[in-house]
């Protein structure tokens, strides 16, 4: 059975993404711990993150970092959190998030409104283009 990241992946269930490519997609947290918080996972179903080739985690790595820049700048947050949990979902993800200090790696869920959801999504990608992954980011 696929799980909910496969099914967002593939469009059966809705998604908020920033950036997509043949391999890696990142897209809104549902459970955000702040503002902008966004899940980078592979779109190859791999269980636990010890498992990806060494190829995938490092492009996943990479995709990561590069919304870890644009979170930075988006959200104006002293660092750009990065957390890898997996209990949650049978499927690898990492967290990115903007942090100013420790309170994000609790995964304690914020309230955030449609609009709100919307304008993360917006000012992420608008940052990912900046930062030169256009061809990457989702009309």
């Amino acid at each position: 059975m696929a799980t909910v990241f496969s099914r967002i992946i593939s469009g059966e269930l809705p998604g908020r993404f920033v950036y997509r490519d043949d391999t890696v997609v990142a897209f809104l947290s549902i459970g955000p711990v702040a503002w902008g918080h966004t899940l980078v996972v592979p779109v190859e179903e791999v269980d636990q993150w010890v498992d990806a080739s060494p190829e995938l985690w490092a492009h996943l790595n990479e995709v990561a970092q590069l919304v870890g820049r644009a979170m930075v700048t988006v959200t104006g947050a002293a660092r750009a959190g990065y957390l890898i949990a997996g209990f949650e979902i049978p499927h690898t993800h990492i967290h990115v998030f903007g942090a100013d200090d420790m309170r994000g790696y609790q995964l304690a869920a914020i309230d955030v409104s449609e609009e709100e959801m919307e304008r993360a999504q917006a000012e992420l990608r608008a940052a990912l283009r900046e930062l030169g992954a256009g061809d990457h980011v989702p009309a």
